[in-house]
């Protein structure tokens, strides 16, 4: 395991402690599937803290953990989560805007990856989930996306429900594990899709797999970096050719 990680698990130890000893709120910057897992390997070592995890929105992949607990401390303090909608001035002469657009306009400000959260594309617009602290600073200084000329508002309230659309879907698998669920939805060969395991690329609600094997929960949130992200639903019934349907519901 890196020395990074190795760090990076401290601070979260550090961060819960904190909040513990001074009855306060304490967050972590955005949390990638990696960073994600990082935390999920030491809240055996929490003692019993509190903690939540949100990315602004329900859905979003990227997340801050916040340690306390609303009761325990008697009061609330929400995330430092800012959401921004980046749209073309002129949406009929805009280039077709992409999250690698967005994300290299914003990283070529000088700003850090983990100050921000996710960045979702709608019909051409762009919506960024930033740390409030330099929110302030993407919204006066990003002026331009590719060879577009953007305009940036602060959302009060992300567009609920639109930004992140699944769909579900019946598959037919052999048995639930999950290489096997990986290869049928991203349309994979069973080969292709063990690799991904062993490259630490598949994720089950924050947690790195490294197991082909495994067998996800229904609910669990399975992301694969690269290809995609789905909810497992479960077993559904057996075929006549003793195949599973099984359902999962895909993010598109």
């Amino acid at each position: 395991m890196s020395d990074e990680t190795e760090l990076l698990k401290k601070r979260f130890i550090e961060l819960s402690k904190k909040s513990y000893a001074k009855n306060i709120f304490t967050f972590t910057s955005f949390l990638g599937l990696a960073e994600q897992s990082a935390f999920s390997a030491v809240k055996s070592q929490l003692g019993g803290s509190k903690y939540e995890l949100f990315g602004g929105v329900d859905g979003a992949e990227r997340q801050m953990v916040r340690f306390g607990d609303p009761e325990e401390l008697g009061y609330e303090v929400s995330f430092p989560i800012v959401t921004l909608r980046a749209e073309p001035v002129n949406q009929r002469f805009a280039d077709k805007l992409t999250h690698r657009d967005f994300l290299g306009a914003i990283l070529n400000l000088g700003i850090e990856r983990d100050t921000l959260g996710d960045i979702v594309i709608r019909d051409n617009v762009g919506y960024i989930f930033a740390e409030e602290n330099i929110a302030q600073y993407i919204l006066s200084e990003l002026v331009r996306v590719k060879h577009t000329d953007i305009r940036l508002t602060i959302c009060d309230e992300p567009p609920v429900g639109e930004l992140y659309k699944t769909e579900m879907r019946r598959i037919q698998i052999n048995s639930e594990r999950l290489d096997a669920v990986v290869a049928r939805v991203f349309s994979l060969s069973r080969e292709d899709a063990q690799s991904l395991f062993s490259k630490r690329l598949v994720f089950a609600d924050g947690r790195c797999i490294e197991s082909a094997s495994y067998t996800p929960h229904v609910g669990e949130k399975i992301s694969v970096r690269g290809y995609g992200r789905m909810v497992y639903r479960g077993f559904e019934s057996n075929t006549k050719k003793g195949k599973l349907n099984v359902q999962v519901e895909v993010y598109i």
